[in-house]
């Protein structure tokens, strides 16, 4: 009996690696840093050295007041925040929050605001809300930054002509032309000359530009703005570093109540807000990086958190800046490469050396110079990106609003207007619902377009009430709420009107809004882009009557399992795709043994169809896939795209892509290439070639649809498109080809094509091989992914094969005068089935390397 008791699950897991209760083998840890947080530490160090000075000279704060946040924010919130890659230090966005600060209770009390303001957010991590903090509307956040990015502007601007900024935008603004009327040329010339730099050093062409561009430009202006005045002798006013000994430190908080607690609240949202949203901008700039750039972990908010709260009560201890996360730091971090958060931490360490060892440089340097790299700063917040995207999502006038308030009234009042009007654009939208009637080709469409609640069911009914008995009428329900009493509207008139002789057609956007139907009716609610094995749609089928087979059942065919548990046996999903995998590759329709000499698709192959031991598909007979299939475009899609349908059908097909790629079932192009109807013109082949003109067992069809596309058609783009796994590759290795003279089958004869391809693989350029193609062209460097290196003789065989098809179209006689006009561009791609991920082949590497597609930050 005791033989049946299982052993206790974590027996296996307790294996000591070294005795108990002595110390582990080895010697101890030693601290480690890698190059890459080493390279990165530095170009972080350099962008922060500039800018937390021009951002201490716009508070109005002691320049070295910048340096320490810089330091703090670097060494203390790098240590112990959630974001191992964001870097803090003095923002952008909290200049207009201190400079009020200071001029209201001074500098040491500003410091005691920011040790106050550093403690409640260390009470805000403790209690878990940072997720809560994300709440606030992206428009607001936008409008905020713009307005702080508008009042710095404005007032560094008076430091750039030479005079000295007053406390607020409409004051600054009243003085401005007599500002403009007593121009301080000096001062004026060596703004012009920083942003100048500023604005052409990253556009720099050719190598030299991409040798010098790693430099920071903002450390390039201000360290040319200094040394063409220390050269050219120019007097005007430049950095004042005191000693370290007269340093200011943080005093008792002096002032009214109300108005420090105003102050303290202001301060934390703000540090909160824009630490925390950087903090996701972060691990999407991660997540956009090769695989093979390192892991890091996703930001742990909450204690991300903690880390600023400690980061300002050390830096106004000190003496220092309010600290938060910064955007143009923390991305700078991540493109160069950084990998923990020690970049982080050695950028503040490398600061704290600078502010010790660089006093005399640092002091060289002219305020003029700082004032215009902040003006440029500040000028930058106000994005145009975020006005586009907050037009989009008709959140103007919240942005708006926020924007007018933080540069007209403060901080605090602007977002607090801000969100009075979000909350109120909010309830606006809730309560205001469209619904439309119209009448189509005998078909009556009822569009409801908004939030469906009870406040809207008196239109509602006035509406379904206007279809006439016994009609077609199909609702399109364009929202993603429906309460109770909407719901019960809806369904009581689809019932009546049924049973009236009417026939109700009612859809939505998102699963659920569908008003319950007879089961015989019930349709399919995947997406379109679903496969049919994944739909969770599909009921099982029923049970065979007692006595029958069930083989029989299902026509003799083992089939998987659609809904339900996953079986383990060898009849369900999981064991045919186990067994599958470990017997087949299947690409494109050609099926290939995983090993063994058999030639893929030649008759009596295993898994070729018709055969015994093919593999197992679907208890479904296919016809009725496809059916529930059509029945679900046409109940589903059909409704949504038939407006678009129908205009395409008008105006004929005016494609600007022709999209030749492999025959492979799971490429997908209109999903990997976000295109609809009439976007692509796509031609799709076993191993996407394209044969030469006039070669031996050409292929017309190929080079018809060539020419009709680019002579007919008039298409701007031919692209290539390769994919990993691809059978045909596979089959190019194991010598599946037929052979000179050898008439083979027809699918051998096709794989003749890829020979060239084959033959590109083989030459090896750097070893200064004389292998060359069929054509006795001379070697060539192999293409290769940029990121990460090839995975198999596949994939580079793929790649080749991508690289060698583009060579085969410029030989087509339609293709080489598009070219040579000017009227059309090749491209090359290579899509990654496992990782989903696209590669576009670059233009002018040599070889061809094929560089990953970047993801588009949609916040930004």
């Amino acid at each position: 009996m005791s033989a049946c008791v299982p052993a206790r699950a974590d027996s296996a897991r307790t294996k000591h690696v070294h005795p108990p209760h002595s110390p582990p083998p080895g010697g101890s840890r030693r601290f480690r840093v890698a190059g890459a947080d080493v390279s990165a530490a530095v170009a972080v160090f350099l962008i922060a050295l500039p800018l937390s000075l021009g951002i201490a000279l716009a508070t109005g704060a002691p320049l070295q007041a910048g340096l320490v946040a810089a330091a703090v924010g670097g060494i203390v919130a790098g240590r112990i925040g959630g974001c191992p890659l964001q870097v803090s230090g003095p923002a952008a966005g909290l200049t207009v929050v201190t400079a009020d600060l200071i001029q209201r209770y001074g500098w040491r009390t500003t410091c005691a605001i920011t040790v106050l303001a550093g403690l409640a957010q260390l009470g805000l991590g403790c209690l878990r809300v940072a997720r809560s903090t994300l709440a606030v509307s992206p428009a607001i956040v936008h409008g905020m930054l713009a307005g702080i990015g508008v009042t710095i502007a404005v007032a560094q601007l008076h430091i750039v002509l030479g005079g000295t900024p007053q406390s607020s935008v409409p004051d600054n603004l009243v003085a401005l032309p007599a500002q403009l009327a007593n121009l301080h040329p000096a001062d004026l010339a060596v703004s012009v000359l920083t942003l100048t730099l500023l604005l052409l050093w990253p556009r720099i062409p050719g190598r030299a530009g991409q040798v010098l561009g790693r430099l920071p430009a903002a450390l390039i202006a201000v360290a040319g703005a200094t040394a063409v005045a220390a050269l050219t002798g120019l007097i005007l006013p430049k950095v004042d570093l005191p000693s370290w000994s007269s340093h200011a430190l943080a005093a008792l908080p002096d002032g009214p109540v109300l108005g420090l607690v105003a102050a303290v609240l202001t301060t934390t949202l703000v540090c909160s807000v824009q630490s925390l949203l950087g903090a996701v901008a972060v691990d999407k700039l991660v997540a956009a990086r090769p695989a093979q750039a390192g892991h890091v972990k996703r930001s742990d908010l909450d204690r991300e958190l903690l880390g600023q709260g400690a980061a300002n009560i050390v830096s106004g201890s000190l003496g220092g800046l309010p600290v938060a996360g910064v955007a143009v730091r923390s991305s700078a971090n991540v493109a160069a490469g950084a990998v923990s958060r020690n970049s982080t931490m050695l950028h503040g360490v490398l600061v704290v050396i600078a502010t010790l060892l660089l006093v005399p440089a640092l002091e060289l340097i002219p305020l003029a110079s700082l004032a215009a790299l902040v003006m440029a700063v500040g000028l930058k917040m106000v994005s145009l990106n975020h006005i586009r995207t907050v037009t989009r999502h008709r959140e103007v006038l919240v942005y708006a609003v926020t924007t007018g308030g933080v540069v007209f009234l403060g901080v605090l009042e602007g977002v607090a207007l801000g969100i009075a009007v979000a909350v109120g654009v909010a309830l606006h939208r809730l309560t205001r619902t469209r619904i439309t009637h119209h009448e189509a080709e005998g078909v009556h469409h009822v569009h409801v377009r908004g939030q469906l609640t009870f406040l809207a069911v008196p239109r509602l009914s006035r509406l379904l009430h206007q279809v006439p008995q016994g009609a077609d009428a199909v609702v399109e329900l364009d929202g993603s709420f429906m309460d109770h009493a909407a719901y019960e509207t809806l369904q009581d008139w689809q019932k009546t009107h049924t049973a009236q002789g009417g026939s109700v057609d009612i859809s939505g956007r998102r699963p659920g809004t569908r008003i319950s139907e007879p089961a015989e009716t019930e349709g399919c609610r995947c997406r379109p882009w679903t496969p049919w094995r994944n739909h969770q749609c599909d009921r099982p089928p029923a049970a065979p009557p007692p006595g029958t087979d069930r083989q029989a059942t299902t026509g003799g065919t083992r089939g998987r399992s659609r809904s339900g548990p996953v079986g383990k046996g060898p009849g369900t999903a999981s064991g045919t795709a186990a067994a599958e995998t470990a017997v087949h590759k299947t690409t494109g329709g050609t099926t290939a043994p995983a090993t063994g000499p058999s030639t893929p698709g030649a008759p009596g192959a295993p898994g070729t169809p018709g055969t015994p031991d093919g593999p197992a598909r679907s208890a479904r007979p296919a016809g009725g896939e496809l059916a529930r299939g059509i029945s679900a475009f046409h109940r589903n899609t059909a409704p949504l795209m038939r407006r678009e349908l129908a205009r395409l059908a008008r105006e004929g097909q005016q494609p600007s892509q022709l999209f030749l790629t492999c025959a492979d079932s799971r490429v997908v192009t209109s999903m990997i290439t976000s295109s609809g109807p009439g976007d692509l013109f796509v031609v799709r082949n076993v191993g996407n070639f394209v044969p030469l003109p006039g070669q031996e067992s050409g292929d017309d069809s190929v080079a018809a649809a060539i020419e009709y596309a680019v002579d007919v058609l008039k298409v701007r783009s031919l692209t290539v498109c390769g994919h990993s796994g691809c059978g045909a590759m596979q089959a190019l290795l194991g010598a599946g080809h037929a052979g000179p003279g050898d008439r083979g089958t027809p699918l051998q004869r096709w794989l003749r094509h890829g020979l060239p391809s084959l033959d590109r693989v083989h030459a090896d350029a750097d070893a200064g091989s004389d292998a060359a193609d069929h054509t006795g062209s001379r070697p060539r460097p192999r293409p290769r992914l940029a990121g990460r290196g090839i995975a198999d003789a596949a994939e580079q065989l793929c790649l080749a094969n991508v690289v060698q098809q583009l060579e085969h179209l410029r030989a087509h006689a339609s293709v080489a005068r598009a070219l040579r006009s000017g009227d059309l561009e090749l491209h090359g791609m290579y899509f990654d089935v496992g990782e989903a991920q696209s590669y576009l082949l670059a233009q002018d590497a040599e070889g061809g390397v094929f560089e990953l597609v970047p993801g588009i930050d949609l916040t930004a």
